[in-house]
């Protein structure tokens, strides 16, 4: 099932052996090259480190918080050799603008749903500027429709535009 961001972001880690709050799970970890949630940013109680909460350590996620087994599952940073690039990264979605392949301004990520199974993010929801379109204050992106992904945008793929009536439609090969 696809679920909003929204629960990603700023949630308490919750231990099934203690039945506490053992951390804070901050933003996503997300790997920019195939948009998977890898895990999460975390903080732990009495601790100053950042770790790591991994996807694969979560047992489930409600409404009150992210559940793990126990305090175990959240690791150091420079334990994971693995994710390190990705890590350093420090790679945010939000925010990030959108723009075509040729170049035009489509909007900026406000949002996006991930598919709570894979941790693939499956759509983006793009926010326009106010005065840009007043009729249409979101559109949503496909993953399929993403050709790029750099350090400042997302390039996605140039949508046909509707030929008006009385115009001739072209069509080039």
């Amino acid at each position: 099932m696809l679920q909003l961001s929204n629960i990603y972001y700023d949630q308490p880690v919750l231990s099934l052996r203690t039945g506490g709050v053992i951390g804070h799970a901050l933003n996503p970890l997300i790997n920019p090259n195939n948009l998977k949630i890898e895990g999460w940013y975390a903080t732990a109680q009495g601790e100053r480190q950042t770790f790591v909460l991994l996807a694969n350590e979560v047992r489930d996620i409600i409404k009150k918080g992210i559940v793990v087994n126990d305090h175990t599952s959240l690791t150091h940073t420079d334990d994971l050799v693995r994710l390190k690039d990705i890590i350093n990264l420090r790679f945010e979605l939000i925010n990030k603008p959108v723009i075509t392949e040729s170049k035009k301004k489509i909007g900026k990520v406000q949002t996006y749903a991930v598919d709570d199974q894979t941790m693939t993010i499956k759509k983006l929801y793009i926010s326009q500027s106010m005065f840009k379109n007043f009729g249409i204050q979101q559109k949503i992106i496909d993953r399929s429709q993403i050709i790029q992904i750099t350090d400042h945008e997302i390039i996605i793929r140039d949508t046909t535009e509707p030929v008006l009536v009385g115009q001739r439609a072209t069509q080039t090969l």
